[in-house]
């Protein structure tokens, strides 16, 4: 009996430890070093170990299996964990669809592949995401224009672009540093790199790339790029019929009408900007705006908390631990809002009450956006505007940033987010923003289990056109797609943004609707129709 009661107790232990969970905790107070977090997040996963993402739980915390080696991580790396049983991560499974969280558990089961595009010659204190990564304890590789060209992007995952200038510029810092050495080395090993490669320009060349890493994009790969390298990417493509470059960059005048002839088909955030070629001018284009300076206590920019269902997308991109960022400046500081694609989700923007612009001296509207996101094909990118998140405005020569003294920053966390987001599979993306139309398609990554679903497949028995749409959005039931008899018509339509508002909620009992989209402001919006969830759409 006695041996029987040692065996009871034994499997029942067994049983407990065979559910026993380890909680990494994201939110505010509970967390001794939120960006190495992230760093045991990548451990884990490459350990083969399944990650849960708890969006919208406690700051976007994270859970993995009860284990010695991560238990051990933890403490070497000074992250603070707790402990759950198979019970209490039930409840807390419950608790996060509640209406109080609005959130989702996201499993992670793939360890990214990450890249940095850099020039071997750059300094890592250069560059925000290599500090972080490091920082955070996550492996990358460093590669540059010839790999790219040589097709070595398909080993990867997730790139990242340190701030590079990919106009043929040199990051229009001829003007202040044109007789310093480390600027002549630059140019020189930038011609160099060009005529090795086969091109008379090094314009040519950064096209060229700049086409490898879209087409990357295109593939399924995941890019992240921050400061000068968000727009030049863009301006690079739209200006591939056109000379931008004037004399003291590439040895022959700039296109004096380069700006009519400009083609933002391809680009993948912007349009309708105009560039700015002088040589005597670090501002690349008008999708910056350097004439507008806040007083650095008052730079904040505002980070969207959008709900994880019925697109998670958005919510893993945008966990934190507050929604209040410090702002912080860089060649490329804001992406002034008209110049931004409607199809881009706007992240992290300014959110100024006219009172409060008045009290700064600011008469005209501030429409600035910091943190953008979207879709090209079957793949995503993100622009982040600025330098470093936690050097206000980073000269050159400004000595690196220890980020021992801001383990808890919420503009690196943003960071990381992205890092992590290649962990999950997309199992479908309902609209894609491409050459200003929209495309439909599934994004599949085969090396991650079907259950990690980011967004939930539409409702495939209604059809939505156009898309993008002016001012009228049509739907109707698609004849034999269900047998539903719900389905026969349709009887509510509702519209909402990305963080889960209300735009329009409409009644009809017809199987075709015309939908007015009258006074509803361009940009992205989830389509549900009965009920069900139906897709994206971009309000022109």
């Amino acid at each position: 009996m006695k041996s029987l009661l040692s065996t009871i107790l034994l499997f029942c232990c067994f049983g407990a430890m065979a559910g026993a969970k380890i909680l990494v905790p994201m939110d505010e107070h509970s967390q001794t070093n939120h960006l190495r977090a992230y760093g045991i997040a990548y451990a884990a996963l490459q350990e083969g170990m399944q990650v849960d993402w708890l969006l919208n739980y406690r700051g976007g915390s994270f859970v993995v299996a009860q284990d010695k080696m991560i238990e051990g991580l933890c403490r070497q790396r000074g992250v603070s964990f707790e402990a759950l049983s198979a019970k209490q991560f039930a409840k807390i499974a419950t608790d996060i669809k509640g209406p109080t969280y609005k959130g989702a558990i996201i499993p992670l089961n793939k360890a990214p592949r990450i890249a940095v595009y850099t020039p071997i010659s750059k300094q890592p204190w250069d560059d925000a995401v290599t500090m972080a990564l490091t920082y955070a304890g996550i492996p990358f590789e460093k590669l540059y224009a010839g790999e790219v060209l040589a097709g070595q992007l398909g080993r990867f995952d997730w790139l990242h672009l340190h701030h590079e200038d990919f106009t043929g510029q040199f990051g229009k810092f001829w003007a202040g540093y044109r007789n310093t050495p480390w600027y002549q080395a630059d140019e020189k090993a930038m011609n160099d790199l060009a005529k090795n490669n086969g091109f008379t320009k090094v314009s040519q060349l950064q096209l060229a790339v700049v086409r490898k890493i879209r087409d990357f994009v295109g593939d399924g790969g995941n890019l992240f790029a921050m400061c000068t390298a968000t727009e030049t990417f863009d301006i690079a493509l739209s200006a591939a019929k056109t000379d931008i470059c004037d004399t003291e960059f590439d040895g022959d005048p700039a296109d004096l009408s380069a700006n009519a002839k400009l083609d933002f088909t391809d680009c993948l955030a912007f349009r309708g900007f105009a560039v700015n070629a002088s040589p005597y001018k670090l501002q690349h284009s008008d999708i910056d705006r350097p004439d507008f300076y806040l007083p650095e206590p008052e730079d904040k920019f505002k980070l969207l908390a959008p709900p994880a269902f019925p697109d998670a997308v958005p919510a893993m991109l945008c966990q934190n631990h507050t929604t209040s960022i410090k702002g912080f400046r860089g060649q490329t500081t804001a992406f002034r809002k008209e110049t931004i694609k409607p199809g881009a989700l706007v992240l992290g923007q300014y959110d100024f009450s006219p009172q409060k612009l008045a009290s700064l001296g600011i008469v005209s509207a501030y429409t600035e956006a910091r943190y953008l996101h979207g879709e090209y094909k079957q793949g995503a990118w993100t622009f982040y505007s600025g330098h470093d998140p936690e050097d206000y405005q980073h000269l050159v020569n400004d000595p690196a940033t220890n980020l021992d003294n801001f383990p808890h920053s919420p503009g690196y966390r943003l960071i990381l987010n992205n890092v992590l987001f290649p962990a999950a599979k997309k199992i479908f993306v309902p609209t894609v923003f491409s050459r200003d139309t929209i495309q439909t398609g599934s994004l599949d990554n085969s090396n991650a289990p079907a259950q990690a679903t980011i967004l939930p497949k539409p409702d495939d028995k209604v059809k939505m056109y156009p898309n993008p749409a002016n001012n009228e959005l049509v739907l109707s039931i698609i004849p034999g797609a269900g047998d539903n008899p719900k389905q026969l018509y349709i009887e509510r339509v509702v519209i909402s943004n990305i963080a889960g508002a209300e735009a329009i909620n409409q009644t009809y009992h017809a199987d075709k609707v015309h939908v007015s989209l009258k006074g509803l402001a361009p940009g992205l919006y989830l389509i549900a129709v009965n009920g069900e969830y139906i897709g994206r759409m971009v309000k022109e």
